[in-house]
Order: C-alpha cells, then sequence, then structure tokens
C-alpha cells in the first residue's frame, strides 16, 4: 500500500507504488509534497513498549525522547519547524507492531520511524518501511540487521551491535576470568543469538547456554543447567525484567556467579526496582554503556538531561533510560539540522550517512555510505554501592574477526543553549 496524500493525486501514487520497491528506499519523495512535513512541523512517529513485558525502564524513553523534542520547540524548532513524536504502544508484540506502524505510516503519514524499539517487532516492519520510502532512522536495538544498506538503504541502527557489545564484554571475560566456566543466558531472537556470536569469538564455546522467550517468565530450568554445569560466569542477552529474573532465580538456588549483562538489559534503576529488597544482589554485576550514566553529576550531558528533564518530562525519575530517550532525540535534532531547511526523505537519509555528528556518546557513531550500525562501541561498568561506575577505558570493534582496540574519546560538550546548530 501506498501513501495517498490527496484526492486529486490519488491514482499517480498508486500507479507509482507498483515500481516503488526500486532498491532506493531511503525515501523518494521529494518537493513540497513530503509526508509529515510543513513550513512549521515535521511529524515523526515509533513503536515502543509502553504496556507488556519490556515496559520496566523501555516505558519511560520515549517520554524522554519528546521532553527534548518540546525542549527543542520551545527554543524556536529546528529550520523553524516543530517537531511532533506519535508514540504508540505495540506491547513488544511484533503483531502489534506490524499495524501500529502501518498507523503511522498510513493514517499519521509520519516523515519518517525514530528508534522504533526492539528486535522481534523491528524486524518485521523494515520491508513495509523499504516499500513505502520511509526512512527507519535509529531503531532501538543492536540487531546487525539494521545495517544493511544495500537491502534496507534507509535503516540505521543506534545501540552498538549486539556482536560487537558480545566481543567487548567477552574480552573482560577472558582478560579477568580466565579458566572460569562461562555460561550464557539470551534472548530467543536476534539479540540472543547476535550477542553469543560475538561473546564466542573471543572466549571460545561457552561450557552451556540457554535461551528464554519473553512470553514465559521463568529461568529455573536454565539456572538449574547452568549450576549443574559448574559455570562460574554467566553472561545475560536479557531485557531489564529478565536480568532481575536471572539474578532471583540464581539467589534462590544458591548459585552465586559473576554475572556480566548486556548494556540494554542493566540499567541499575530498572532492574533493582523489578527486584525490589532483593536489589543488593545486584552488587558486582559488570555490564557496558555508551552514553554517559544518569549518575555521573559532573558530566555536562547529564546536567542538559536533567534540566529538561525537570521542565519537560514532569521531573520523572532520571535513569540511563531517560539518558537513552534524550541522546536519541539529540542525534534526530543533529540529522535534520544537516539535512536542510528543504527537508526531504532522502536529504535525511543521506545527512545520516555523511556522519560528522557530535554528541553524548562516549565512542564514535559508525554511519557512512557502507555502515549503518549506530555507536561502535562500549565501555565496562560495574555495580559499586548499587550504582553504575565506569572503570576503564571505552573500546570499539566490528561484528567480525577486528580486534578489541581501546579508544581514547574525544570530549565533546552541549552547546551553550542545549540544542545542535545547523
Amino acid at each position: 500500500m501506498k501513501r495517498i496524500t490527496t484526492a486529486f493525486v490519488a491514482a499517480v501514487v498508486l500507479l507509482a507504488a507498483g515500481c516503488s520497491d526500486d532498491g532506493d528506499g531511503g525515501g523518494g519523495t521529494s518537493g513540497a509534497d513530503v509526508p509529515g512535513v510543513t513550513d512549521t512541523e515535521v511529524v515523526v512517529g515509533t513503536h515502543q513498549p509502553l504496556t507488556g513485558p519490556a515496559a520496566a525502564g523501555y516505558a519511560s524513553i520515549s517520554p524522554a525522547t519528546k521532553a527534548y523534542f518540546d525542549f527543542v520547540n520551545a527554543n524556536g524548532g529546528v529550520h523553524g519547524r516543530k517537531i511532533t513524536y506519535k508514540v504508540k504502544d505495540d506491547g513488544y508484540n511484533p503483531a502489534t507492531t506490524q499495524q501500529v506502524v502501518r498507523e503511522l505510516v498510513l493514517q499519521d503519514k509520519v516523515f519518517a520511524v525514530l528508534n522504533g524499539l526492539g528486535t522481534p517487532t523491528h524486524t518485521g516492519v523494515l520491508d513495509f518501511l523499504k516499500t513505502n520510502r520511509v526512512p527507519d532512522l535509529f531503531v532501538a536495538s543492536g540487531s546487525r540487521s539494521w545495517n544493511q544498506p544495500d537491502k534496507y538503504p534507509g535503516t540505521f541502527g543506534f545501540n552498538p551491535d549486539y556482536t560487537v557489545e558480545g566481543k567487548i564484554l567477552g574480552t573482560y571475560v577472558k582478560d579477568n576470568l580466565a579458566g572460569k566456566k562461562v555460561c550464557f543466558l539470551g534472548q530467543d531472537d536476534d539479540f540472543g543469538r547476535d550477542s553469543l556470536l560475538g561473546l564466542e569469538k573471543v572466549v571460545g564455546t561457552v561450557a552451556a547456554k540457554g535461551t528464554y522467550v519473553t512470553s514465559n517468565p521463568n529461568v529455573g530450568p536454565q539456572f538449574g543447567q547452568f549450576k549443574a554445569a559448574g559455570c562460574e560466569v554467566v553472561v545475560l542477552a536479557t531485557i531489564p525484567g529478565f536480568t532481575a529474573l536471572s539474578i532471583g532465580t540464581a539467589a534462590k538456588i544458591a548459585f552465586k556467579p559473576q554475572f556480566v549483562v548486556s548494556n540494554v538489559g542493566a540499567d541499575p534503576t530498572t532492574v533493582g526496582k523489578a527486584l525490589g529488597a532483593a536489589a543488593p544482589l545486584m552488587e558486582g554485576l559488570v555490564a557496558a554503556n555508551y552514553l554517559p550514566l544518569s549518575t555521573d553529576e559532573a558530566n555536562p550531558w547529564i546536567s542538559l538531561f536533567k534540566k529538561v528533564n525537570t521542565e519537560y518530562n514532569n521531573g520523572a525519575e532520571f535513569d540511563n533510560n531517560v539518558v537513552y530517550g534524550m541522546s536519541v532525540a539529540y542525534l534526530f535534532v543533529q540529522s535534520l539540522q544537516a539535512a536542510g531547511k528543504d527537508l526531504t526523505r532522502d536529504g535525511i537519509v543521506e545527512a545520516v550517512k555523511k556522519n560528522g555528528f557530535g554528541g553524548p556518546g562516549l565512542v564514535p557513531l559508525r554511519f557512512s555510505a557502507t555502515d549503518h550500525a549506530g555507536y561502535g562501541g562500549t565501555q565496562l561498568t560495574k555495580i559499586e554501592g548499587g550504582k553504575a561506575v565506569f572503570f576503564g577505558t571505552a573500546y570499539t570493534t566490528d561484528d567480525a574477526e577486528g580486534a578489541v582496540a581501546p579508544h581514547t574519546a574525544q570530549v565533546v560538550t552541549p552547546p551553550s543553549n542545549g540544542v545542535p546548530a545547523a
């Protein structure tokens, strides 16, 4: 189905639909007739798990993104346009994702889809967005599926891809926990598979591995297997609720491994809430991040985002999910600035490919004509006194056989007014 903008041009658009999937896929609309764009407004949309098994923590991302957009709008917008952000709840259910994304494109006529969340959910809308030539920007997942510029030229990731992260976490295990038996639990999709691929590139085949599905909140059998295998390290590729479930399940069977966790499931506030009185069990947990930590009061990005959170997000609890949501928004504003006043779908895709973006990230964004992955690495964190703290240096790598290399971060400070300049 193709977007029909007016009754007058409906026939022309429908005729064009038959040949629209020509390999461009980056959004071919141009000129004055650009979906979601007027002289005073640009409308973008997203699918997010506001309810369901991934809502814990993740439900606070889109309000934070909107808060930063509201802040930018109050300061004049971008090229005179205010940003309208339409958020649809998909409950982390792939079938619902397809429904709400169709609504965003065909009914709401959004200019782009921004930061659609989830590996199993977003995978199912890639072809639809390509066929309808909708820019698919900064997907909230580290799946390598977003980095297929030949197949999906309008899709770009945001998170470090899970294989990159798996290699970096694996390097920590190899260097600091050498000789210990390693187990792995991952989500039963590309999230888990890509993470395991990266981990095993560095540590070799793990002693035991298991998967989970979000519809079954029971990981008892998997942890019984890990304990029986004598595993001393458990690497988790889990969303926050299943990180908490894993930690709690291990404690119930008197199994005390060193947990090493993907960044997507390691926010201390979110996991701690799920654990409740058992939150101290997180102490010593090793994870990773590529954005400043919400507890780093000295970081100028945290100061900016806290200010925005207080003024435009009703003073919501400030955690790493809020930092994530505002970081996505900042990058999108930079992309709009770079695309110029004559905003088109092709134009923003080309602007993202040119990269050159600065922001809160600890490592560079990988965007180019041939690479549509997001951040290129992570830095390790450890839970100490209930808070995540960075240690060591940041690392970058690729999702193939490239080395895991230390990265010296270039300090980028936010602009004085908090809004990126054109």
